[in-house]
């Protein structure tokens, strides 16, 4: 999708670009495509089956209607449209779009990835041949397309409407992100729907508006932000969409479909944010707009994905915290760290760096999970009290880390709001098991969950189910270092559901519930073995 570039600072209205830059943006695009087309074909139109290759207006379009494909997709069409019938290899394809540079063959493949995406339910014409390359099949007629203005003037070259959008200019820079920003960039590039996920904190929004501005410049259509946070209504999301879409729609009963028929065939890129709370209504929406209008693409942000046809997914990880016996000189390559000296010395430019301030911030980075909203909260509070005292006080997080910026969201100015939120988002199995889940220090199982559950008499397929909710929403982690069966809650998450426990009064019967397992796991193995007894009071018996 490009390199990462942010509009100009001192661009802050509705309008980015004017008329002449967006021509002038258009005939670069233009060049850019038609770099490996002999000058005499730059006007040709391949046609076959209703489907349109325009190379004057670098277009692919089905039955009149506009197809949305990128730059590089685009190039890659045209070599295969260029050689219908026959196979195009890999390294021919990749010499001719990508000329004297060394390219790994699986970005190729996500760009034929993105064609098959936009020739729908004809994703079959393009044949693979394994390990060899690709031949797009059917039969292709040209015809020429010298149409021009009244100016005379190529059609690229017509003044159009400047491309609009609300996105604001990035406050700051975005750390720790980098491949996370061109990994999405890749996603839309090839799919029309990608759902940032991940929990309370982790930065959908800050990536998601990260990668509308760097694709903007080079994405020929206009770009919306339509902020969900406020919403309590689920009924509101098509008139809320509609707003800041300025379409002009009347009658009471605006709905996804009549928001759907009023975009049309415009090209769109459209930031759904915070979308957990209305889910279901934000998945009819997106599902309406992916059917109905073939030049949209949506970027949603939620901590639960919409499960609707054509999403994919990209989980927003954590930033990188160094290990406990993490070099010094290597602590502040990880970005958590980075991200904690950013924001404290933004507050504080006194704040200083020696050796044990930054095993201390490695440890506050580790304990906070590498969460961004957590870390920005810490290096906050570090400013102006010291890492050291911070550290200290991390088993009352909730209490320290507040005052978040004064215009975030309620929920983003305490840690404790962010996980509130989440949390009452929950049906009350869902907060039991959570609540209960919190006793594990470590990883959990499946028999474990249910031997602390084992009051409620759920069935082992139901907790499964709302295990499963349960990281779906971003809160339970599939613990990646065994090969299945076994999840974690991050400490963060945990120590919120410890004061959900006790809140409960709970946590004795299910602290007990949690001894009982592991004393009735561990005891077949040591009644085994000539070991002495060892009694342990209070707890249970090891033989």
């Amino acid at each position: 999708m490009g390199k990462l570039r942010r509009p100009g600072e001192e661009k802050e209205d509705l309008v980015y670009r004017s008329a002449s830059t967006v021509r002038k943006c258009r005939c670069l695009c233009r060049a850019n495509n038609l770099a490996h087309v002999p000058e005499e074909d730059r006007h040709l139109v391949y046609e076959s089956d209703g489907w349109a290759l325009d190379l004057a207006r670098c277009e692919l379009r089905t039955r009149g209607v506009l197809v949305p494909l990128g730059n590089r997709a685009l190039q890659i069409f045209v070599v295969l449209v260029q050689s219908a019938g026959k196979l195009v290899t890999k390294d021919e394809l990749m010499a001719r779009v990508w000329p004297g540079a060394i390219v790994e063959e699986n970005k190729l493949q996500v760009h034929i990835s993105a064609i098959r995406k936009a020739l729908g339910t004809d994703r079959g014409t393009i044949k693979t041949s394994f390990g060899r390359g690709y031949c797009l099949v059917g039969d292709w007629a040209t015809r020429e397309n010298v149409v021009t203005d009244s100016a005379g003037l190529d059609p690229m070259l017509r003044p159009r409407q400047p491309l609009l959008t609300n996105l604001s200019v990035a406050a700051s820079d975005v750390i720790g992100r980098l491949a996370a920003l061109r990994q999405v960039q890749d996603l839309l590039a090839a799919h029309r729907a990608v759902t940032l996920t991940g929990p309370g904190g982790i930065g959908k929004t800050t990536l998601a508006l990260e990668v509308a501005r760097s694709v903007f410049p080079i994405f020929n259509g206009d770009c919306w932000l339509v902020d969900l946070a406020s919403l309590s209504d689920p009924g509101l999301v098509p008139p809320v969409v509609a707003g800041v879409l300025g379409l002009r729609l009347h009658g009471d009963g605006i709905s996804a479909d009549s928001v759907a028929h009023a975009i049309g065939a415009k090209k769109l890129l459209l930031i759904l944010d915070n979308c957990e709370h209305v889910i279901d209504a934000v998945a009819r929406m997106a599902e309406t707009l992916m059917r109905l209008c073939p030049a949209t693409s949506i970027v949603a942000t939620s901590r639960e994905v919409l499960r609707i046809e054509g999403e994919h997914v990209y989980r927003v990880l954590p930033l990188e915290v160094p290990s406990h016996d993490e070099e010094e000189s290597a602590i502040l390559e990880h970005s958590a760290v980075q991200l904690f000296i950013a924001r404290a010395r933004a507050l504080n430019q006194e704040f200083s760096l020696h050796g044990e301030n930054l095993r201390t911030i490695a440890s506050i980075c580790r304990r906070l999970d590498g969460i961004p909203l957590a870390i920005e909260f810490a290096a906050a509070r570090a400013a102006m009290l010291g890492p050291e005292l911070v550290v200290s006080r991390l088993d009352k997080r909730f209490e320290l880390l507040t005052g978040g910026h004064r215009t975030a969201l309620p929920r983003h100015q305490t840690l404790r709001a962010t996980l509130d939120w989440s949390y009452e988002l929950l049906c009350e199995p869902e907060r039991c098991l959570l609540r209960r889940l919190a006793v594990f220090a470590a990883g959990f199982t499946l028999e474990a969950v249910n031997a602390v559950m084992s009051d409620r008499d759920p069935a082992a397929s139901a907790l499964l189910e709302q295990i499963a909710n349960l990281v779906a929403k971003s809160l339970v982690t599939l613990d990646g270092a065994v090969p299945a069966g076994r999840w974690r809650l991050l400490e963060t998450i945990r120590a919120y559901a410890l004061e959900k426990l006790a809140e409960s009064g709970e946590t004795e019967q299910a602290a007990r519930r949690c001894a009982e397992y592991f004393r009735d796991l561990v005891r077949p193995a040591i009644h085994s073995s000539p070991v002495a007894r060892i009694q342990t009071p209070g707890v249970f018996a090891i033989e």
